[in-house]
């Protein structure tokens, strides 16, 4: 437990730049041709010119209020019926009434904003702290992979355990493995995460992996390992003293060079 670290994040896990640019990119055209309507007095005259001009650049207006036309994310109106947040772009009528109700038109012709396109970066870079809790399991898998690469190891990522025909007694489920290491005498199958916060989601990894490696070291020539660090396992402390008598397999990033030296030992 007094290995633990606090944090597995580098500077760059914050915000994936090269992304947020990509998808600012994607619609830089619209976003400048919408920049037309900042600072109309006449605003709805505006729409109405730009409509005539070009309907398409309207079709982006969801990520003014960073939402997705993806996300398929509904309001509801006055008089009670709910509607898809995309269909208000199909027509011009709906688009005023977007941008009047969406509080957008004081925004526009105050000029709270001067550009559009810089509007949307800084849209995008918040949409984008929703994408950290992946980027933290990707980071794991990559500092992992990582010290497997510096001691020559080798391994494949995400390998599904159909696979293996041994692993019938896993049953119907389709398991991914983030790792699996091959040797002459043993197959490891290897799983990695980092909590840097607790939760009800510990406990239920901690149960899932209990159950799960006594089936696959059940069969001969594989072996479960579990790679896991951060500071949250100390609010399921319990959970996890509970796994080490059920995985004999258990590293966190300082242990792991017993189990790469055992690999070695192996192998070499």
């Amino acid at each position: 437990m007094s290995q633990l670290k606090e944090t597995n994040a580098t500077l760059d896990f914050y915000c994936d730049f090269k992304k947020i640019s990509g998808n600012v990119d994607s619609i830089a055209i619209k976003l400048n041709q919408l920049n037309y309507l900042i600072g109309q007095d006449d605003l709805d005259g505006a729409i109405r010119r730009l409509w005539n001009e070009n309907p398409k650049v309207f079709s982006i207006l969801d990520i003014l209020i960073a939402v997705r036309t993806s996300d398929k994310k509904k309001a509801i109106l006055a008089d009670g019926t709910v509607k898809l947040i995309s269909n208000f772009f199909n027509d011009v009528e709906s688009v005023i009434e977007y941008i009047h109700a969406t509080g957008l038109d004081e925004v526009l012709q105050k000029k709270q904003v001067k550009n559009l396109v810089d509007y949307v970066f800084g849209v995008e870079t918040g949409l984008d702290t929703n994408a950290r809790k992946n980027r933290s399991g990707h980071l794991m898998e990559n500092y992992v992979a990582d010290i497997f690469n510096r001691f020559g190891i080798a391994f494949r990522q995400e390998v599904y355990s159909t696979e293996y025909h041994e692993l019938a007694i896993l049953g119907e489920d389709k398991k991914r493995f983030d790792f699996v290491i091959e040797t002459p005498h043993c197959k490891y199958l290897i799983e990695v995460n980092f909590y840097s916060g607790g939760g009800s989601k510990l406990n239920e990894v901690a149960r899932a992996y209990s159950e799960l490696s006594p089936k696959i070291n059940s069969v001969e020539g594989f072996e479960f390992v579990w790679i896991t660090d951060g500071i949250g396992w100390r609010s399921a402390r319990n959970k996890l003293e509970e796994a080490f008598y059920a995985i004999p397999n258990v590293y966190n990033l300082t242990s792991i060079y017993e189990f790469v030296k055992s690999l070695g030992e192996t192998t070499f």
